[in-house]
This record gives C-alpha cells, structure tokens and sequence, in this order.
C-alpha cells in the first residue's frame, strides 16, 4: 500500500494530468488539507514536494504552490525580430513570442525601469566604451499574467538615445515598435545581431523575481544589437526561467567556400 503522501500527489496529478486543475490555479494551503483530515503537515509537506519535482506545480514563497503551464512559450530567434513586425507594425518581441505561441497577451505585461548607470565589465564589453562609462538601462520585468517569464535590460549608449522614448520611464514598451523603432527612427536603424545563450543557477535575488521554483536554473542571454557599419546600438542581458520557454531559431545556413568563390 503506498503512504499516504504519496495517496494525496497522485491524486492531486491526476486532477492536474486531466484538467480540472488548469495551469495558475493555486492548490490549498498545507494548513487547509491538514484541517480536512488528508493528513499531517508532514504528509502534505512530502506530496507538494513531490508533484514539484515531477514537474506539475511550482512552490514559491509567498505565492503557494501553484499548477504549472502546460506548454512552454516559444522564444522566436530571428524572427522575433523581424523588421515589419516593429517597423512596420507595433508587434515588439516580447509580444511576437506570444504571438507564436498562439497566447494572449496585453502591453502591460511589460513593466520598465529607466536609470543611468555606470557600465560594469560585462556591459562595457558589450557596447564598447570604458569600463566605468555613464550609459541607460531599461531594465524590463515580463510577465504572462500574473507569473513573470524573463527579465531584460538593454544598456544603451547615451549619445543614441538621450531625448528619445527610450529613456522615457513609462510603463511599457517604448511606444509603437518598442525600442528597435525608436532606434530606427533617430537614425540608427539595425542591421544585425548576436546572441549568447547559458544555462546557470540563479541568485537569491532572481529566484524571488522571476518566482522560480526550487532548482529552477535560468538561461541567461547577452545580445548585442548593431548598425550595418558595425555600430552597437543596444547590448541587452536576459534572465529567463528555464522550463518557461522553448527556445526556436530558424536561419539559412551559411557556405563561406562558395561565397569566397563567388567574389573571386
């Protein structure tokens, strides 16, 4: 006979595996189910436990425990940021993912803080001044409803933006187009970009933000944004927790040998 934590998981999976208990729904308190009789708080405690790590619900404090999204987002690579999404249209990249991935969504969801800061080493790489130099951040907060996704923030030289929406600290993408239009429009339209992607543990910090569950790692991104003449124009650091997206890139794959054929 199994014990009776074990009883209580599997009965709450079952509701979760047949969709009475729909993705976002918090589950009783521990407190509730002891008071119902379903056991000690021992006994709750392990079968919580339990549907967390089978991936089901995730636990954080302050918000309970809670039925996870069945279905990652799709995290588009280069399509998210296709030009007559932004330039053309008012399709920013947070919303484009949602767009993909056939989810609702609403502008703010997207929250933003704008601050000057000095670059630190990772930064100064990233945009190619000094170490120490002054540049913006628009730091954003994403969420899908009430559970943030990812945070971003794109540091910004401030001979590029000053004076423009980007550095405007209201809530939400930077206008129509977000800040890629913004870009384009002082001139500095984009040509290209590269990003750099890495698993690792998360800070005390990010866990409580970003409501990760316990050993939810993080995929950290570092994308650096240029001009056609190889100007960086934005060098943004992504935090993203790991089960909440499905990273998708589609591109043409290169030939150097022919094309070097080619200019000969």
């Amino acid at each position: 006979m199994a014990p009776k934590w074990r009883e209580l998981a599997d009965r709450f999976a079952e509701q979760i595996k047949g969709g009475q208990l729909a993705p976002g729904t918090q589950l009783p308190q521990i407190r509730e189910l002891v008071e119902a009789g379903e056991g000690s708080k021992e006994t709750v405690h392990k079968a919580y436990k339990a549907l967390e790590a089978e991936g089901l619900v995730t636990s954080t404090r302050g918000h309970g425990t809670v039925v996870r999204p069945r279905a990652a987002l799709k995290r588009l690579g280069i399509a998210r940021y296709d030009k007559a999404k932004w330039r053309d249209g008012d399709e920013v990249a947070f919303i484009a993912d949602r767009v993909a991935s056939g989810r609702a969504y609403k502008r703010n969801e997207q929250t933003q803080t704008v601050s000057r800061v000095e670059a630190d080493s990772v930064v100064a790489e990233g945009l190619s001044v000094p170490v120490g130099s002054e540049v913006y951040a628009r730091a954003r907060l994403v969420k899908e409803g009430v559970q943030p996704t990812h945070s971003l923030t794109s540091y910004y030289r401030p001979e590029h933006v000053e004076g423009t929406r980007i550095v405007d600290p209201t809530p939400g993408p930077a206008g129509r187009g977000g800040g890629y239009r913004v870009l384009y429009d002082a001139g500095y339209e984009i040509d290209h970009m590269r990003e750099a992607l890495f698993a690792r543990v998360p800070t005390t910090d990010e866990v409580q933000l970003l409501q990760l569950p316990a050993g939810e790692p993080v995929v950290e991104l570092h994308r650096t944004t240029y001009t056609a003449d190889g100007t960086v124009v934005e060098f943004a650091v992504g935090i993203h927790s790991a089960s909440r997206f499905a990273w998708e890139y589609d591109f043409k794959v290169p030939d150097s040998a022919r094309d070097r054929k080619g200019q000969e």
